[in-house]
């Protein structure tokens, strides 16, 4: 695995161990948007392989900063970057310039070099995005939720439309020719925003305004929830995978030492006394296999759904299992059929939680058994092998 590799992982679990769900903007998935940029502006700029890789490197860690909180976060996400590039045994001038082109990402910087240009106009790809609005209003519940700042609908538009306008330039040749058009585009659309919300009577606008306000907030704190606790439940279940595979990894070498090793040597009377302790050894290990696999081994569902099953509301359409076999436009179908019904699809979302919770303690309480067998055989195995040993 390269540095850049290394450092995606390492990043992406920083995040998820440590950075408070309350920034909404600021977090992998930006990071992620960043790089991709990055890679696509290092392939039109002639940018060699060792700027390549700092590059990258900047990009993956210019906002780990965050998890100390915003404030001179850039400086925090120096400190970061330099304790993982030590590691790594890189040169005191290496690490100096990625920290010099993350200190680049800060507000009034203005760019000098090819490489600090790159990633300040990587780090507002996102001005371009189709999607604009939707980062933009994740900024926006970022600004609300961490430093306390409220915008109307109409000063949020108009604080997008000054800063686009008068305060955000692109500085490569590529970005310029390609994500500005695309930018300019956004800035035109929120302009016709604004003149809508204009032509409304300021009695209206408040009464709209209120009214989105009570019905979105709620919608958005659900939709947090589910995200928040669905990416819990994954990421147990590939704790628990990976602790399983460990135990059928360790339990397979110990099989096999034991069986070219060990079990050959048997046949011959002066070794008697370690048959016992081979054999409980051996059975241990075999035991633990066996619930490590059963913990991880996947159950296969029928994947058929009728249409009085969506009427009725009975089939989980978010499980991929109650769905697999059937055509597309069945599919397409229902998945529209529940989108329309709200309480339908909240209802899918809690079963698919609860389904993936009840796998979850499946996992872990074979994993338990199979530890338990593991640790207890191995202590066994040794009082054998002491005794035997005495014995003799």
């Amino acid at each position: 695995m390269n540095l850049v590799e290394q450092a995606k992982d390492y990043v992406e679990k920083l995040f998820k161990d440590k950075l408070s769900s309350l920034y909404t903007y600021h977090n992998i998935n930006h990071t992620i948007d960043v790089v991709a940029a990055v890679n696509i502006l290092v392939a039109t700029e002639n940018i060699d392989s060792s700027d390549k890789e700092i590059l990258l490197i900047a990009a993956w860690f210019h906002d780990t900063g965050y998890i100390n909180g915003c404030c001179n976060h850039e400086e925090s996400s120096v400190t970061i970057v330099t304790d993982f590039l030590i590691n790594y045994l890189k040169s005191t001038s290496y690490i100096s310039k990625v920290a010099d082109l993350i200190r680049s990402t800060t507000y009034e910087h203005i760019p000098k070099t090819k490489c600090e240009k790159i990633i300040r106009d990587a780090d507002y790809f996102h001005l371009s995005k189709s999607d604009y609005n939707t980062s933009c209003n994740a900024l926006r519940l970022e600004w609300q939720n961490v430093s306390k700042k409220t915008f109307t609908d109409a000063e949020w538009i108009t604080e997008n439309i000054d800063f686009l306008t008068n305060r955000h330039r692109y500085y490569t040749d590529f970005a310029l020719n390609n994500w500005q058009p695309l930018k300019d585009k956004n800035i035109k659309q929120l302009q016709k925003k604004r003149t809508k919300m204009e032509l409304n009577s300021t009695k209206d606008l408040e009464k709209e305004l209120k009214k989105r306000e009570k019905e979105e907030k709620p919608d958005r704190a659900i939709d947090t929830l589910f995200r928040v606790t669905l990416n819990n439940h994954t990421s147990l279940s590939g704790i628990a995978d990976s602790k399983a595979n460990i135990l059928l990894s360790v339990n397979a070498i110990i099989i096999s030492i034991a069986l070219s090793t060990l079990i050959p040597k048997l046949d011959s009377p002066r070794n008697a006394h370690l048959m016992i302790p081979t054999f409980i050894m051996l059975i241990s290990s075999v035991i633990t296999i066996v619930f490590a696999i059963l913990s991880t081994r996947p159950k296969v569902t029928k994947g058929i759904f009728t249409r009085q099953d969506i009427e009725d509301k009975k089939v989980n359409l978010l499980f991929f299992g109650n769905f697999y076999k059937m055509d597309l436009t069945e599919y397409q179908w229902a998945m529209n059929e529940m989108m329309k019904d709200k309480e339908y699809l909240y209802n899918s979302m809690i079963k698919d939680l609860y389904f993936l919770g009840v796998v979850l303690e499946k996992k872990y309480r074979l994993l338990r058994v199979a530890y338990n067998f593991f640790m207890i055989g191995i202590v066994l195995s040794v009082i054998a092998f002491v005794i035997a040993f005495k014995m003799v």
